[in-house]
């Protein structure tokens, strides 16, 4: 993909851990895919912090890793992790504030817990934490700040992808959503359309960052028209849209 190592390295990571992901930035333009393939590793690191071991101490030992890594950045060499050096890097060529990348960190402790959303609140307040800063911080990386609208866009797309993986949480025996019946899982995805159009039309330099929610709307509408589409695993689109999605929205843009 590039002529640096260290960024093909967080390339494999994203193709292989976040596929949708990986595709999006494939189909950004080749200046913004090396700063956003490390910002995607960096979230599959962190996000699969609570699911590679029971152990709870041990997954807020990976977490506390990263939260040293990003408060280390350009005031002490790297860590040994093929992410942390593009980490370290990024942070400081792009001025990312480390706020933005401590509060996707601490969102995934509540990853840990078995009963996490006592209220559509506070899953929103996860949703804004670890989906819609990284949103606002990849849209940081490849142009000016938009915060308050990158932090709509990606939350709606941090509930897309979360809806879709309810029966793999409940599976895993989590209570992933706080009212699961589907008059109340209809309304939560009528809200997440509501952040995506409240998210309003970016500045053009913000498009590489705003491809990575190309599935978003579509999802959300067919949880609102078949909400029990949800717990039976039946979200989703075809390869041929998925793909097809894709390829328009980086054409005419998000």
């Amino acid at each position: 993909m590039s002529d640096r190592p260290d960024i093909d390295a967080c390339a494999a990571l994203v193709e292989r851990g976040d596929p949708d992901r990986f595709l999006a930035v494939m189909a950004a333009p080749p200046a913004a895919r090396p700063p956003l393939m490390v910002l995607y590793a960096f979230n599959l690191e962190v996000a699969r912090a609570g699911w590679v071991t029971k152990e709870p101490m041990i997954a807020r030992m990976r977490l506390q890793f990263w939260r040293d890594v990003v408060a280390e950045a350009g005031e002490a060499p790297p860590r040994a992790h093929e992410v942390a050096g593009p980490l370290a890097s990024l942070i400081v060529s792009r001025s990312l504030p480390k706020l933005l990348l401590q509060s996707v960190i601490d969102a995934r402790e509540t990853d840990l817990e078995r009963d996490p959303f006592a209220d559509e609140a506070r899953l929103w307040r996860y949703l804004d934490a670890s989906a819609g800063d990284l949103m606002a911080l990849a849209v940081r990386a490849v142009g000016e700040p938009q915060d308050a609208p990158a932090r709509d866009r990606g939350a709606a797309q941090g509930l897309a992808n979360y809806l879709m993986a309810v029966p793999a949480l409940e599976a895993a025996g989590r209570a992933p959503l706080p009212d699961g019946r589907p008059e109340a899982v209809a309304a939560l995805a009528r809200t997440g359309l509501a952040r995506l159009r409240a998210a309003g039309n970016l500045a053009r330099s913000a498009r590489p960052a705003l491809l990575a929610a190309w599935r978003a709307r579509a999802i959300l509408n067919q949880a609102v028209r078949d909400p029990g589409a949800v717990a039976a695993g039946r979200l989703g689109q075809s390869e041929f849209a998925r793909r097809g999605s894709l390829l328009w929205r980086s054409l005419v843009g998000m």
